[in-house]
């Protein structure tokens, strides 16, 4: 037994110190192996108690620094506590401090209510000005003021003040500069420009506007009357003294609505195929007319002159009276007065020839503008049956050949009636001269068959 118990501690022994010795510090016998092992139990004892002693050791620093952190939160929570009672101190204060600069600039923010006002309403104005195609941008720190939240400042304000003043000192000047006028056809050109005031742009005798959109001053696709673009070239070139000129007292308004004008060839256009048919009944009755009138002009004259020369029968209507007179001098005076009658009668067609023409034509003009009128009111109420009234342009080419039709009726049927009496009284008038001569011819025939 106790020689099994011997080997059951060598071999635990073994096994304990497997790791820890070699081969050549194996004990030698069961003494030697007993010392080793109290040994190694001493050595290991140290060991844990050095191990224990550090593990405390780090146990209390970690104590020490839980505590520390501990502490650190306590005082970050405190301070964290502090700032919110800070915070809310000093809103309060501002609130408090807002209250009073609102009291103490009331006067000062109804002043800045209406400096805003009145430089949003100045901005725009400076925006469409005339005087802005002069002196461009002058409306950028107008504009900045009017948007600004801030109180403006006492320099601003002045600046304010003097923008406002050169614009009415300038309303009041006509002045001449160079600038670039965009023409129709987008061609850029440099050359003179006269401002009048605020209120108009001239250039090379005609009007121009400034557009404030693209910031250009450009020629006008269609000009005012006649009547008004004659004074520019005039007022352009005066250098003293006064000179009339028409002005838009809207600065350019007036001009812009000037270009929508209907020209001429598009209120001619706006009559349909039934206006062009007045316009050809119109100069088919004026070529008629004029004709007639060159032919009776000539044939008057030479009635005239043949009057001066009774005795020389020339070839005009006169003349061949005078010729049956003559060939007829032995006949008794019936028979002349029946042969004079025929001769006449033989002039007078040709005297009379195409003029009932012209009355035609002034009679059938206006019947033509009425039935214009009645096919343009045909469209319009078709447009109206297809279209509703909401759109008034759907309408307008209907209502604008009824109207413009009517018109051309009477325009055509106005002068035709007139030239229509004008060429009836010349004919008339040479008729008249034949019929006069022919009976002085009867008179004095009848006297020489008395005598």
């Amino acid at each position: 037994m106790k020689k099994l118990l011997t080997t059951a501690i060598v071999a635990a022994s073994l096994t304990l110190t497997s790791g820890m010795v070699s081969a050549a510090d194996a004990p030698q016998s069961i003494d030697q192996l007993l010392q080793k092992v109290q040994n190694d139990r001493s050595q290991q004892a140290r060991q844990n108690k050095a191990r224990e002693a550090e593990f405390k050791n780090e146990r209390g620093d970690k104590a020490a620094l839980l505590k520390r952190e501990k502490a650190s939160l306590a005082a970050e929570v405190q301070r964290g506590k502090d700032l919110n009672q800070a915070f809310l101190d000093n809103e309060r204060k501002i609130a408090e401090l807002e209250t009073a600069l609102k009291d103490a600039t009331a006067d000062i923010g109804e002043m800045f209510g209406v400096v805003k006002g009145e430089a949003g309403d100045f901005a725009g104005k400076l925006v469409g000005s005339n005087i802005s195609a002069q002196y461009p941008d002058r409306d950028a720190f107008i504009a900045d003021l009017g948007a600004r939240k801030q109180l403006p400042k006492i320099d601003e304000l002045e600046k304010f003040w003097e923008t406002q003043l050169f614009e009415m000192v300038q309303s009041g000047k006509v002045v001449t500069f160079d600038a670039n006028v965009t023409d129709i056809d987008g061609n850029v050109n440099q050359t003179k420009v006269t401002r009048v005031g605020n209120f108009n742009l001239l250039t090379d005798g005609k009007y121009v506007v400034y557009s404030p959109e693209l910031g250009l001053i450009q020629q006008l696709s269609q000009q005012p009357d006649g009547y008004v673009v004659s004074t520019v070239a005039p007022f352009q070139a005066a250098t003293s003294g006064t000179a009339e000129l028409f002005i838009d007292p809207v600065r350019g308004v007036l001009l812009n609505i000037f270009t929508q004008k209907a020209t001429f060839e598009e209120r001619i256009e706006a009559g349909g195929t039934i206006g062009y048919i007045i316009m050809a009944l119109l100069a088919l009755g004026a070529l008629i007319a004029l004709e007639r009138l060159i032919t009776l002009y000539i044939v008057g004259a030479k009635v005239n002159s043949q009057r001066k020369n009774i005795d020389n029968p020339g070839n005009n209507p006169l003349g061949r009276i005078l010729k049956v007179y003559q060939d007829n001098k032995d006949v008794d005076v019936e028979t002349l007065e029946l042969k004079l009658d025929e001769a006449i009668l033989k002039e007078t067609p040709a005297l009379e020839a195409r003029i009932s023409i012209i009355k035609v034509l002034a009679a059938i003009a206006p019947m033509m503008g009425l039935l214009g009128t009645v096919t343009g009111m045909i469209a319009t109420f078709q447009s109206i049956q297809l279209f509703g009234t909401g759109d008034p342009k759907l309408m307008a080419g209907g209502i604008s050949m009824a109207l413009m039709t009517t018109v051309q009726g009477l325009v055509a049927a106005l002068p035709l009636m007139l030239l229509h009496a004008i060429v009836v009284a010349r004919s008339k008038s040479i008729v008249q001269v034949l019929e006069e001569q022919s009976a002085g011819l009867v008179a004095a025939h009848a006297e020489k068959r008395n005598a």
